[in-house]
């Protein structure tokens, strides 16, 4: 589950400038969390890095094994800096639902290994991670409710023990 990817892509510049954040909703990050441990789910948080590309984006030699030499150590420099993956939309996605005023949030099933240049597609792995997405929406309407009938505009612990 993704808190907040770099912004390494082009989209979303297009909607704002570069130093807004890319944030997923803490309360959509929640709701995937309460999802996947009462699914039993393994799970991480943290920062994913958003990139337009799967090659050379990603630190891996396109056509003709093109890597720029400023890509070349990318995925190493993110490790360092505890970024957890790459991906290609979640910024763009918290961008715009940041601007546009509503909730956003992402999983992420690993397909790759860039230290290990290994791929792997799960079909195990992908069932769960949208049964966690499932479950997530359901979460999030029992606690819409439990903000509407409280009359509050945000979700805190204890409205949810109230």
């Amino acid at each position: 589950m993704q808190s907040s990817p770099m912004r390494l892509e082009g989209t979303s510049k297009n909607f704002v400038i570069p130093e807004y954040p890319a944030v997923a909703h803490y309360e959509v990050v929640m709701a995937l969390i309460e999802a996947a441990e009462k699914l039993k789910v393994r799970y991480h948080v943290g920062i994913t890095a958003s990139t337009d590309t799967f090659y050379t984006g990603q630190s891996r030699p396109a056509y003709e094994n093109y890597l720029p030499s400023f890509k070349e150590d990318l995925y190493r420099d993110l490790q360092k800096a505890r970024v957890q993956n790459f991906e290609m939309e979640a910024a763009t996605l918290f961008t715009m639902a940041s601007i546009f005023g509503k909730r956003a949030g992402a999983i992420c099933c690993i397909v790759a290994n860039r230290v290990t240049d290994e791929f792997e597609i799960n079909d195990e792995m992908q069932k769960r991670a949208g049964l966690v997405a499932s479950r997530a929406v359901a979460i999030l309407h029992e606690w819409d409710k439990k903000k509407l009938k409280k009359s509050k505009q945000y979700l805190y612990p204890s409205l949810l023990s109230g």
